[in-house]
């Protein structure tokens, strides 16, 4: 699990979503802050955080402000803008006994950053899926 935190830090801090094969598992489930249903499976998992690295590091301003990290669990609060906007979540995960993330959970706020980041999501996974 330490290994593959270093990970996704590094891959934040080098804007660069290439690595996530490495700590994303096969089966991680990815739930969405504006979706309903949980998206299942790594290759889901890895498109939709594929999107948000776009979206949410575009000016680079994403960073994460607090972690906390228990047992097999991380929290890992981040503040960025989305088109002047400012944004604050969480993300939330899971780690299995390999270490990689088995799932993956994001939390937003304000309302008016969730509808912008709802809107450039699905133009960017409409990119990613042609």
């Amino acid at each position: 699990m330490t290994e593959t935190l270093r990970i996704w830090h590094d891959m934040l801090a080098n804007k660069d979503p290439s690595r996530l094969e490495e700590v994303i598992a096969d089966d991680c489930v990815f739930v969405s802050p504006v979706l309903h249903t949980p998206q299942e499976g790594g290759e889901l998992t890895r498109m939709y955080l594929t999107g948000a690295f776009h979206i949410l590091n575009v000016g680079g301003d994403f960073h994460y402000v607090k972690e906390v990290v228990s047992g097999d669990h991380a929290v890992l609060e981040f503040v960025t803008k989305v088109d002047g906007l400012d944004v604050n979540g969480v993300d939330i995960l899971t780690f299995d006994a390999q270490g990689k993330i088995s799932e993956f959970k994001v939390m937003l706020r304000p309302l008016k950053a969730v509808v912008a980041v709802q809107q450039k999501m699905a133009e960017m996974l409409e990119q990613l899926s042609a």
